[in-house]
């Protein structure tokens, strides 16, 4: 046989898919199990590309590269939006075709997806359990690193927009809170459409939705699944989820859209 090296790369090679194909293993004989892994697999897959982009993201805004910055927000978008559509797939799950694997599941539950806490990291949550931050160093790093909100700081200090100085130097492994000299900067960002600044914080405000969506979405197929019970891994389930809507990651970028209406009613 010649060098493997040598040989033509096949797709199933470049893929590796005899690993990735060998990793879907149903615990029980419902059918409906294999949907259930494939789809939280694939989910992984996408969380793991995610949080990819979202490096970029930050190094392109902390560049002050304003057109990658909107490529590879929107790229970001995208993804989110097919996260969101697989949900329509696993709704043709019925809720007794759930139950005929539940028990398999054991104590795994979602809430245990580090890269989906990474994610969130990255938006700004700090606070997690304990235990997760104990035995995640990855999330350890992602919660003493900048997040996004303090990259676009940095990039709109950069492009003249008068941050605070408190705002650029502050403690990034400290929650983000809402600032009026953030939001003070905002107003002029969107006193000027014509600049790339404005097109980059509603690049930033779409992810923000994006990941409200995917929320507002996996509590409705919780709901529709589960109804009000305990999560599978004893988590809280809907109820847990519930609480989590409607809190944007981004609270500057979305508070300051009612003060723009008053500059622009008022003639400020």
């Amino acid at each position: 046989m010649g060098d493997p090296a040598q040989r033509p790369l096949t797709y199933g090679e470049y893929l590796r898919l005899d690993r990735l194909l060998a990793c879907q293993e149903p615990r029980t004989g419902a059918h409906d199990e294999m949907l259930f892994v494939v789809i939280h697999q694939v989910y992984e897959l996408w969380f793991k590309q995610i949080l990819h982009e979202a490096a970029l993201l930050q190094r392109r805004l902390e560049d002050g590269d304003s057109a990658g910055t909107l490529s590879t927000g929107r790229r970001i978008v995208k993804i989110l939006k097919t996260v969101v559509g697989q949900l329509d797939v696993l709704e043709t799950m019925t809720p007794r075709q759930f139950a005929s694997f539940r028990d398999a599941l054991g104590t795994s539950s979602g809430f245990q997806s580090a890269q989906f806490r990474q994610i969130e990291a990255v938006l700004g949550r700090r606070r997690f359990p304990a235990s997760d931050l104990r035995d995640d160093e990855e999330l350890q790093g992602a919660v003493a690193r900048r997040s996004l909100m303090d990259s676009l700081m940095r990039y709109l200090s950069a492009q003249g927009f008068g941050v605070p100085h408190a705002v650029l130097e502050r403690d990034p492994s400290e929650a983000w809170r809402a600032d009026q000299g953030v939001q003070e900067a905002l107003l002029k960002v969107y006193a000027d459409e014509s600049g790339p600044a404005v097109e980059v914080c509603e690049a930033l405000v779409d992810l923000d939705e994006g990941i409200q969506e995917w929320r507002y979405r996996h509590v409705k197929m919780v709901e529709r699944t589960i109804g009000a019970k305990i999560g599978t891994g004893g988590s809280a389930g809907a109820d847990y989820l519930r609480s989590t809507l409607f809190t944007p990651a981004f609270p500057d970028l979305w508070e300051v859209r009612s003060q723009i209406e008053e500059t622009v009613v008022h003639g400020r």
